[in-house]
């Protein structure tokens, strides 16, 4: 009868805006979903690092534009890999052992 009790009990956040039952684990879809979005946004700052040369009508532009003004490789770089130190840290947060 106890162990019952303890999992129909409701803890709320925010002053009973969110509810939730004690001792459930975070739903399949949201661990996807913080794995995915970082690896998203590393992937668009890989493709478009230096702008979107490879347009049809404003590929040229871009590409001298680049020319003109030099590129940021270095610093892109930098924020990827402070996207990756994310990911890395928050994967393991969202798939370690839940504990209540």
């Amino acid at each position: 009868m106890d162990e019952n009790k303890e999992n129909t009990e409701i803890k709320e956040y925010a002053d009973g805006w969110m509810t939730e039952r004690k001792g459930t684990d975070v739903p399949a879809f949201l661990k996807a979903a913080f794995v995915i979005i970082p690896l998203g946004a590393m992937t668009y700052f890989l493709v478009y690092m230096n702008g979107e040369t490879f347009h049809s009508e404003r590929g040229q532009l871009v590409e001298a534009f680049n020319k003109a003004t030099g590129t940021a490789n270095g610093f892109m770089y930098f924020v990827i890999t402070l996207i990756a130190i994310y990911a890395i840290l928050l994967i393991l947060f969202v798939f370690r052992k839940f504990k209540d």
